[in-house]
């Protein structure tokens, strides 16, 4: 490393973790995530022992060719030592690439390790994690945080092996050859470094600015740039104020830009001086004791090779602290997301649910959903202070049971709860008190993979990814053969819609499913769950936001889905649910009515109310 590239990295790390704090705790447990990699480090510690040694053997066989050279030979030793240097430059450059696939390959597992143990963390989280989490914040741990995790592996603890080593090799030599060189430049240390701490508080300020702008930005372009906040600008926004606004920070991190650079220049630039102005003292005075005989020529040769090698280890061990400080709050950021427990988790010896037709039964059901510290973080949904509310009760003592095969619905106000027991149902939560049952099974006794296999649920957004509509099918099913598929969107009243589309089952449905319309979106999450064959149908308001046309389609694709099948149907529409065998009215979290459609109409209680409110022009 150069006296100019330890600048340069004096510079960044002191700016990138200026004034950061970590967890206690926080070393102790990266030293135990450590030891997963304990075999590779050690190999990697020891060839950068080897690495050390060989940059410090330069200079000295250097030092001893222009010795050789001024004793007048021989012309074998002259060529012995060239040689030498030749050798040693290969076997360092062997071992820096050996160096670099150690470090790589490090580096790279670890990012792999991160990655995958807090994606597989999260899917485990409830939907109310998901709820309150800023996307953007929880996608940035697991890539900048990662990576800055990794920097610790890959980068700090090989530079500070690598440089406490050649540190220590290069100033035993250079003391040994002359202590008083050494000492005179050693004295400029602090003429190196104090510029680099005072500099660095001013880039810090720069780049936090910068990094908010730049933060600030990257929400608008998320929220604009989407289908709906795209729609919503183009009906109610200003986008000349859009533009305006983005403009403004965007000149703003351009002006940041430029500062920088002219700063770091010269900081880096008057720092190279310093380097060159130190090299001058050890010529003039390493010459002045090499003409009074004090001095070998060729030590002032190695002497001159050594600087460089005793400055860029001095400068990058003085800034150690400060990156081990960055990759130690990476980590804690890291740690903080795997910290949150998941709230639902798989009992031990959990066994799947029973084959054959499933009854769903409800028994004395009571829950409230979690507050915001149980589920989330304060640094991911961008507050100071998480909100303290929630953990009020809001079913209270739900008690019903719908027998295999058949369909039950429930209705009600806005907020009175059925969704509520719809994701019970699904076990997106779990009961606070009491029991949700399938085919006599606790699903807190069942396993993970015999839920998604018995229920299956369609919701009112039908939410679909940016894949093409097959892939968005076989998430149900990803064994299905493609005459599955064509038979799904047939069932799903789909198919000829898809087969007039140029490329089919290929076809790509946009963000979110956008390409599609409504009730084309609510007929594919209908030919998924016709994939998925579950024996347990739950269906939350799946034709609330349709006309009638696509209403009739869906209902139409929904007959063909709730066939045979034990089904929960939630809806507004009372027209969609005379048919059911039972209704349920839920109103504040309970069961005030029950009954099939003209026994709760003669009842002439709330669902008599409801239906005469809906009908009141017919």
């Amino acid at each position: 490393m150069s006296m100019e590239h330890a600048a340069w990295g004096s510079l960044w790390n002191l700016s990138t973790a200026k004034g950061r704090q970590f967890a206690p705790g926080t070393v102790r447990r990266v030293v135990d995530f450590a030891r997963r990699y304990q075999g590779r480090l050690i190999a990697f510690i020891l060839v950068s022992v080897v690495s050390a040694v060989l940059a410090v053997a330069t200079p000295v066989l250097a030092g001893q060719v222009v010795d050789a050279i001024v004793a007048g030979g021989p012309v074998q030793a002259v060529l012995r030592l060239a040689l030498l240097i030749a050798l040693v430059a290969v076997a360092e450059a062997g071992v820096t690439i050996l160096m670099r696939w150690l470090s790589s390959s490090l580096g790279e597992q670890v990012i792999y390790d991160l990655r995958t143990e807090v994606f597989d963390h999260v899917q485990r989280m409830p939907i109310a994690f998901f709820t309150r989490t800023r996307t953007g914040a929880l996608v940035s741990r697991l890539n900048n945080d990662v990576i800055g995790a990794q920097s610790a592996f890959a980068g700090t603890l090989s530079g500070v092996v690598s440089n406490a080593v050649a540190l220590a090799l290069t100033a035993a030599v250079m003391l040994s050859t002359s202590w008083q060189v050494t000492v005179l430049s050693v004295l400029m240390l602090p003429v190196f470094l104090i510029p680099a701490r005072r500099m660095g508080a001013t880039l810090a300020r720069l780049r936090r600015e910068a990094a908010d702008h730049n933060a600030t930005m990257g929400t608008q372009m998320t929220e604009r740039f989407s289908a709906p906040g795209a729609t919503l600008v183009k009906l109610f926004g200003r986008p000349s104020a859009e533009s305006a606004e983005f403009a403004t920070r965007a000149a703003r991190v351009r002006d940041i830009g430029v500062k920088m650079a002219m700063r770091q220049f010269l900081f880096v630039t008057a720092l190279t001086l310093v380097a060159a102005l130190a090299l001058a003292l050890v010529y003039g005075l390493g010459g002045v004791y090499a003409l009074r005989g004090e001095l070998a020529p060729g030590d002032v040769v190695t002497l001159a090779l050594l600087l460089t090698r005793l400055y860029a280890p001095l400068t990058a061990l003085a800034n150690a602290r400060v990156e081990i400080m960055s990759a130690l709050v990476s980590f804690d950021r890291v740690f903080e997301i795997l910290d949150l427990k998941p709230l639902i988790a798989e009992k031990p010896g959990a066994h799947p649910i029973p084959e054959g037709p499933v009854s769903v039964r409800f028994r004395n059901v009571r829950f409230g959903y979690p507050s915001a510290d149980k589920v989330s973080l304060a640094s991911l949904e961008e507050v100071a202070v998480l909100d303290s509310r929630g953990g009020e009760e809001v079913l209270h003592g739900i008690d019903f049971e719908v027998e295999a095969g058949k369909t039950y619905a429930l209705v009600g106000s806005s907020g009175a709860g059925k969704s509520t027991i719809a994701q019970l149902l699904a076990r997106l939560y779990d009961v606070d008190e009491g029991a949700v049952e399938l085919a006599g099974v606790d699903v807190r006794d069942t396993t993970f993979d015999s839920m998604r296999h018995t229920v299956g649920m369609v919701t009112q957004d039908g939410h679909l990814f940016h894949e093409t509509i097959g892939a968005n099918l076989r998430l149900a099913a990803p064994e299905a053969s493609e005459d599955e598929l064509w038979d799904a969107l047939r069932r799903a009243r789909l198919e000829t819609l898809v087969r007039s589309l140029p490329d089919g089952l290929d076809t790509m449905v946009g963000e979110r499913g956008y390409r599609l319309s409504g009730g084309e979106r609510q007929r594919m999450t209908i030919a998924r769950l016709l994939l998925a064959a579950p024996r347990v149908v739950v269906l939350d308001e799946a034709t609330a936001a349709l006309d009638s046309t696509n209403e009739a389609a869906v209902q139409a694709a929904l007959g063909e889905a709730l066939a045979g099948r034990t089904a929960v149907v939630i809806a507004h529409r009372l027209s969609t649910v005379r048919s059911a065998d039972a209704i349920l009215v839920v109103e504040d979290g309970r069961v005030v009515e029950r009954g099939t459609h003209p026994e709760l109409l003669a009842a002439g209680g709330r669902y008599s109310q409801l239906y005469r409110t809906q009908f009141a022009d017919a």
